[in-house]
C-alpha cells in the first residue's frame, strides 16, 4: 500500500536533520497502547552542538520530544490521540530515568510539539494555549500540565530560523520556504536534503492512482525544487540520478529501503527507464523481489 506522501516526507526529514544530534525513533510504538508515535527525538549532544543552521529546531530539539506533524489543522481527537502517546512516553521516560536513581527533573522530561499548518483560535482556547514573550509568534504553549506546544506555521515570522518548519506550510507559505531554500549555497548539505526530500514527497504523488486537488497543488509549488534537484543528479551523473529516482520510488511505495529491496536496485536498472518506473509503480514487493533478485 502507497504511503501518505506528506507522512513519509515528515519523518524522513526530521530523521535526516537530527539524526546526527541525537536518538530519532519513528513510528515508535506507545508502550502498553497500540499507537505509533510519528517521530520521537531524544538528543545526545549538547544543545550547542546542534548547529544554528536549524534555526527553530534546534531550539526545539535541545530536550526530548515528540513531534507530530500534521497536513491540515489537527482535530480535537488528533490532539487527544497526541497527548495520550504523550503521558504514556513521560510515564516510561520516568520509570527508565529511576532505574537509574536520577532526579526525574521536568524541564528534561519529553514534551509533544504539534506542528500544524495553522491553529484556530477554538483549537488554542481549548488547551490554554498561548504565546511566550521569548518565542517566535506562531508558536503556543498549553497550560503547565499539558507539557505541549503548537506550531502554527502560517503565523511563524518569515526569518531564516524558521525557513525548516516553513516547509510543513501550505500554499504561499510552504512555496516561499522553498524559495529560500533554493538561495542557500548549491553545496549546503541541509539544502540538497531538502530538495532531495521534497522532490521524493513530489514523485510519491505519481504514484497515487487518484492525486487529490491538494497534491497537485503541491506538485506545481515544488516543481522549481524538483527540477533544480533534478539538474543536480544529472551533475553527479545519470546512473546515479537513476539510482536515487528508483529508492525514491521504492520507498514511496513500501515506506522503506531494506537490504532485500536494495538488492534489486542494481538489476533494475538494466531496464529502460520507462520499463523500470512501470514496473516499480504495477508490481507488489514479492513481484519486484522475485523477478530481479
Amino acid at each position: 500500500m502507497t504511503k501518505n506522501p506528506f507522512d513519509q516526507f515528515s519523518k524522513q526529514f526530521f530523521e535526516t536533520f537530527l539524526s546526527p544530534y541525537g536518538e530519532v525513533k519513528i513510528s515508535e510504538e506507545v508502550p502498553g497502547e497500540p499507537t505509533l508515535i510519528d517521530i520521537y527525538f531524544s538528543p545526545t549532544v549538547k544543545p550547542t552542538k546542534i548547529p544554528k543552521s536549524l534555526g527553530l529546531i534546534r531550539r526545539i530539539a535541545s530536550s526530548p520530544c515528540l513531534l507530530e506533524p500534521y497536513r491540515n489543522q489537527p482535530t480535537f481527537d488528533d490532539i487527544e490521540s497526541c497527548l495520550n502517546k504523550l503521558f504514556a512516553v513521560r510515564a516510561e521516560y520516568r520509570r527508565d530515568v529511576g532505574h537509574t536513581n536520577e532526579i526525574v527533573s521536568d524541564k528534561k522530561s519529553p514534551k509533544l510539539w504539534i506542528i500544524a499548518p495553522s491553529a484556530s483560535d477554538d483549537l488554542l482556547n481549548h488547551y490554554g494555549a498561548q504565546p511566550r514573550r521569548k518565542w517566535v509568534s506562531g508558536i503556543y504553549f498549553c497550560s503547565q500540565g499539558f507539557h505541549t506546544r503548537f506550531i502554527s506555521v502560517n503565523k511563524l515570522p518569515k526569518t531564516p530560523d524558521t525557513m525548516w518548519l516553513r516547509l510543513f506550510g501550505r500554499g504561499g507559505v510552504q512555496e516561499e520556504a522553498i524559495d529560500e531554500v533554493l538561495t542557500l549555497e548549491v553545496n549546503d548539505n541541509q539544502r540538497n536534503e531538502a530538495l532531495r526530500l521534497l522532490s521524493t514527497w513530489r514523485i510519491s504523488i505519481d504514484v497515487i492512482p487518484q492525486p487529490t486537488s491538494e497534491d497537485l497543488e503541491f506538485k506545481m509549488i515544488v516543481s522549481k525544487a524538483y527540477q533544480e534537484w533534478e539538474q543536480a543528479t544529472k551533475r553527479q551523473g545519470i546512473e546515479q540520478g537513476q539510482r536515487i529516482v528508483v529508492e525514491n520510488l521504492l520507498k514511496a511505495r513500501f515506506g522503506t529501503l531494506d537490504p532485500e529491496l536494495t538488492n534489486i536496485i542494481p538489476s533494475l536498472l538494466t531496464q529502460p527507464t520507462e520499463e523500470y518506473t512501470r514496473l516499480l509503480l504495477q508490481l507488489s514487493r514479492e513481484e519486484l523481489i522475485n523477478r530481479f533478485s
